[in-house]
């Protein structure tokens, strides 16, 4: 088989949580791009998300919006009943949404701790709970973690955010050892530093993005299409002998952060 027909995703559909901006956003392009329908979630700006939908749709693709505040217990619940509702049963799922509040270790409040653990590993954890079943009666199933270069040298103010991401790759290789026999593979995506919204403000201080930019080996901060490609391997049948991998897409940071 010639190998860009195994990067052919036509006939799937996919879940990308934060799917309408930054990184979420060039990976569900990508993936309609090679013929995947998307489910974009998104928190609240529904400007964004239309937007993005309108890009996928010019694609070719089909593209479902679906409004949902991953800190919400029951979020996973209300994603899976939108999905039901809706006639959708997603082949690929990737678990971008994440937040991030950066606070010295004493300072973080209960509620900063708990939005971070609830979106970044329990909204990850019972998405898949509600996913797995579909495709593992399919025998086929794509699932795709966005963590951090912060996994392996953690920011003294991101304690919290590093430890939501820890958790979320323990519970990528251990779901690997378990679901790789119903043809259902899990890999994590640890990204650097990109200019995303989330690092906007900061990057426009030369002086810091000059030190950020001293720390990867590469050189420059990358763009969110760096992520997306690599997501689209993992999503396709020509990564279907990669599971239960952290692979990083940080221009070489995590080597001496």
């Amino acid at each position: 088989m010639e190998i860009k027909k195994l990067f052919n995703l036509k006939g799937k559909t996919a879940l990308v949580t934060g799917g309408s901006q930054g990184i979420g956003k060039a990976i569900s392009l990508a993936l309609a791009e090679y013929g995947a329908n998307l489910v974009i979630n998104y928190r609240s700006n529904k400007d964004l998300a239309e937007q993005t939908k309108k890009e996928i749709i010019d694609k070719g693709a089909k593209c479902w919006l679906v409004e949902c505040d991953l800190s919400q217990v029951d979020s996973a619940k209300i994603i899976s009943r939108f999905l039901d509702k809706n006639g959708l049963s997603p082949d690929i799922l990737v678990l971008n949404a994440s937040v991030q509040y950066r606070k010295a270790w004493d300072e973080v409040t209960s509620e900063e701790f708990e939005a971070q653990i609830n979106i970044n590993f329990r909204a990850a954890l019972f998405l898949i709970q509600e996913l797995f079943p579909n495709m593992k009666k399919n025998k086929w199933g794509r699932i795709v973690t966005l963590g951090s270069v912060q996994q392996s040298r953690p920011h003294p103010e991101m304690i919290v955010y590093a430890a939501s991401k820890m958790a979320q790759l323990s519970m990528v290789k251990n779901l690997a050892a378990q679901i790789g026999k119903y043809g259902v593979t899990i890999n994590n995506l640890a990204p650097g530093v990109f200019p995303t919204i989330r690092n906007e403000e900061v990057l426009q201080n030369e002086k810091y993005k000059a030190i950020v930019e001293g720390k990867i080996p590469l050189g420059f901060i990358g763009d969110p299409v760096d992520c997306a490609a690599t997501t689209l391997l993992l999503c396709s049948d020509a990564g279907r002998y990669i599971t239960g991998q952290d692979i990083f897409v940080d221009g070489g940071m995590g080597l001496n952060f």
